[in-house]
């Protein structure tokens, strides 16, 4: 079932019939959008007070928005691909019962989280009105996409594609496609077969497979040439994170730490800064840490309370920050704190780079003014999640990011594409490693005389896994490549993640469904993927707050 072998005979007609239902759901956006903007505005200005009492429609505009995306970004991969000759059965497989299941579920509701559902009467239109958008092309896909035979057709081919890097061509270039290849073997090597152990142990990373990550070059993947990184895309930014997440999401997220610290000192640092960290974070000498969160503000920044007092050549810093990932063996810590205690909200804040010596578990911060204390986490493992307070800990004036006070949140804003970009791919990769997991046990157990797979129900929880993963992989690659080419793409970015975070967790439930009681056990590894893909709904914004960030955008949008 390889694109090779289908090319010749491409499914008729499949590429306008995506595009024009693409564009018949980018309609029906349009008049959703205009009906929740008449319940969430007061004088033509967006109201907070009604924006959070219509929630829910605010909230399932954004989720059908994305759908939308999700469904345009398949037609175009159908289009790109038919015209280079790549569009084999798989991907016809893949594009058809995808579009077939996300336009079913605009229609019919579409689900927000396990108990909530957003239907298109709820968002303020009528099932008459509805009918209008749903036209022929959307009742064609709708018929013949998501069907028994298709499933079953996808699911032939995935036992034979066991050991793929993909399910369906990814849509990538081969240069792309050999970064993938690198990472997947080293994640296979040296990442896979220990991941468990360090998660059921809470031991760290050694700090060997971290040095083979730096000569790899993920650290100095996206940072320029001339500041000693390689100088690659978004896009492959994405590939090394699905596959690195794919052997274990710790492994994956380690790039995180570096691609955010990178990105803050790229767009806000001053040019002395971006000299004497950006090489060390490329090599892998530096290992930064992102000190941005606190105990009673969450996602609510504006709100933060960590001060940092200006004291001759040094900022004192004074305050409680939680949720801190790897902070104990990070050498850079970029901390956003309020360096003018007069200036209420965002102005008020400043982002310090505060430098500190690697500790151990046992003397986990040895220097002054800096203590912590573990946070025991279900998943999510490796680097260790650790609450710190600052009692006076120093930070020399000179590592105040770009020089001047009052830009903290500015340039923390500019790092949110690239952040959620990433996490949508850690999310692809832990999909992917469920579908993986998944698809290796329904072979291997036999029940009833046959292996699991033989039996519906559960290729099918395989065959959705592989649909949903190949169309957020495609959203999120249209967000990284236009953040590449330098456009705005924060709405794209946070659909990309919002998607991927609900796939991720239920892409491991399903996996640990289809092991039965034995996915419930510790000693097998989906028990630890499904600890690992809960926590990506919360991190890098929680799916709520996604979702009030992408619907205040379109809300906003005239």
């Amino acid at each position: 079932m390889s694109a090779a072998s289908a090319a010749a005979s491409p499914p008729p007609a499949l590429a306008p019939l995506a595009a024009d239902a693409a564009r018949d759901v980018a309609a029906l956006v349009a008049e959703v959008t205009r009906r929740v903007r008449a319940r969430t505005t007061v004088g033509g200005r967006l109201s907070a007070e009604r924006l959070e009492r219509e929630q829910h429609a605010a909230h399932g505009l954004a989720w059908l928005a994305t759908y939308a995306e999700a469904i345009r970004e398949l037609a175009a991969y159908t289009e790109r691909l038919s015209a280079e000759g790549r569009f084999g059965e798989t991907e016809e497989l893949l594009v058809r019962i995808g579009l077939g299941e996300y336009l079913d579920q605009i229609f019919g509701g579409i689900p927000m989280s396990q108990g909530e559902v957003v239907r298109l009467h709820a968002l303020g239109l009528s099932e008459a009105e509805a009918a209008r958008f749903r036209s022929g092309p959307v009742e064609t896909l709708i018929a013949t996409g998501n069907t028994a035979e298709n499933r079953a057709r996808l699911a032939a081919g995935l036992r034979e594609m066991q050991d793929a890097a993909t399910i369906g061509d990814s849509g990538l270039d081969e240069t792309l496609e050999a970064i993938r290849a690198e990472m997947r073997r080293f994640g296979q090597a040296e990442v896979a077969p220990h991941a468990h152990e360090w998660h059921l142990k809470n031991a760290y990373i050694p700090l060997e497979i971290i040095a083979q990550m730096a000569e790899l070059g993920v650290f100095g993947l996206t940072i320029p040439e001339a500041y000693g990184g390689m100088g690659l895309s978004k896009v492959s930014m994405c590939v090394v994170s699905e596959e690195l997440s794919r052997a274990y999401i710790g492994v994956g997220s380690l790039g995180t730490r570096s691609e955010i610290a990178a990105e803050l000192i790229l767009v806000g640092g001053t040019e002395e800064q971006k000299a004497r960290f950006l090489p060390k974070i490329a090599s892998g000498e530096i290992l930064p840490t992102a000190v941005f969160t606190e105990p009673n503000t969450g996602s609510d920044l504006a709100s933060l309370r960590t001060r940092a007092l200006r004291e001759g050549d040094v900022y004192r810093i004074y305050g409680n920050k939680t949720w801190i990932t790897h902070p104990v063996r990070a050498d850079l810590m970029t901390i956003l704190a309020r360096t003018d205690p007069n200036e209420p909200g965002h102005k008020g804040l400043s982002i310090l780079l505060a430098e500190k010596p690697r500790g151990t578990d046992a003397e986990p911060f040895p220097i002054a003014g800096l203590t912590g204390g573990e946070i025991e986490v279900l998943g999510y493992r490796g680097m260790k999640e650790y609450e710190l307070a600052f009692d006076g800990f120093a930070v020399p004036a000179e590592n105040l990011l770009g020089g001047i006070e009052g830009q903290g949140f500015r340039q923390l804003m500019q790092t949110f594409e690239s952040a959620r970009i990433q996490t949508a791919a850690r999310a692809i990769g832990v999909a992917q490693s469920a579908l993986d997991l998944g698809l290796r046990y329904a072979e291997e157990r036999t029940q009833f005389g046959k292996p699991l797979i033989a039996f519906p129900r559960v290729s099918d929880k395989l065959v959705m896994m592989a649909v949903e993963i190949h169309l957020v992989r495609q959203l999120a690659y249209f967000a990284a490549r236009a953040k590449d080419e330098g456009r705005r793409c924060d709405l794209e970015a946070g659909m990309a993640k919002l998607l991927a975070a609900r796939i991720a967790w239920a892409a491991a439930d399903n996996a640990v469904q289809i092991h039965g009681g034995n996915g419930f056990a510790l000693e097998y590894p989906v028990s630890r993927v499904l600890c690992d893909a809960r926590i990506l709904s919360i991190f890098e914004g929680a799916a709520e707050i996604q979702a009030q960030v992408i619907a205040r955008r379109l809300l906003e949008q005239q």
